[in-house]
């Protein structure tokens, strides 16, 4: 067995790798609904999660229930929104993507109709309702890329709140430290030749090298199976 380097320690999930779930407020998705029955909520307010860049919005309905809703770009509290398979083109109002229009701008999208919404999450994101086909309708991302889902899944009009937030720049390392923290990511990120020689094969020594062979056997043993693993060649080309 070789050296547990750093890589190691974080795919095993100790604690300094691990998600504080504990911070978690509940599951943020859509309600579940049956039929063209038509659901009115009222935002009570708003709720910091600890690792999430959108606030969170706490909803009461008219049914009498309480949820966790993923808010839109310039909403208040006390404002109210519908829910249904079928309601009015309005920013927050959530219904089927069959019922919208083309051209509208739309984020957590299901991806199976009743999932609660799996895609476009992220603060400041937004998707386009692109076109109708016969396997679904058509919805365009922001990366670019395409996607058609079922034309029965929900999504809610508008863009995710919390869009400006990676416009702020951390003034101090701590406030980055803590912001990562929560995220269970590894920060700072340097690279393999400036690690410690306990951290990482590359690592240790006084030049920014590796100090060997970058190139590494398909059967090297753990802790040295790094680098440029079973690599069929190394260098520049020969023409």
């Amino acid at each position: 067995m070789g050296r547990r380097i750093l890589q190691q320690r974080a795919g095993k999930g100790t604690q300094n790798f691990r998600s504080p779930k504990h911070k978690k407020r509940g599951e943020v998705k859509h309600i579940p609904l049956t039929g063209d029955k038509i659901v009115t909520g009222k935002v009570v307010k708003f709720i910091h999660e600890g690792g999430r860049g959108v606030p969170i919005a706490l909803m009461e309905y008219d049914n009498g229930k309480k949820s966790l809703w993923l808010p839109p770009e310039g909403i208040f509290i006390g404002d109210t929104f519908q829910i249904g398979n079928k309601t009015e083109i309005a920013i927050g109002n959530t219904m089927t993507l069959k019922n919208i229009p083309e051209g509208t701008l739309v984020y957590n999208i299901e991806i199976q109709p009743g999932d609660g919404g799996k895609m476009i999450r992220a603060s400041g994101s937004t998707a386009t309702i692109m076109t109708r086909t016969e396997r679904g309708v058509q919805v365009l991302f922001p990366s670019g890329k395409r996607k058609t889902f079922n034309q029965m899944s929900r999504a809610t009009i508008g863009v995710v709140a919390g869009g400006g937030r990676t416009t702020k720049p951390y003034l101090k390392a701590s406030a980055k430290m803590f912001q990562v923290r929560t995220k269970a990511t590894i920060w700072p990120v340097i690279t393999k030749s400036g690690m410690n020689a306990n951290s990482h094969p590359f690592g240790g020594g006084r030049k920014k090298r590796a100090g060997k062979s970058t190139t590494t056997n398909r059967n090297a043993p753990p802790g040295r199976k790094v680098g440029m693993i079973a690599a069929r060649q190394s260098g520049r080309k020969t023409r």
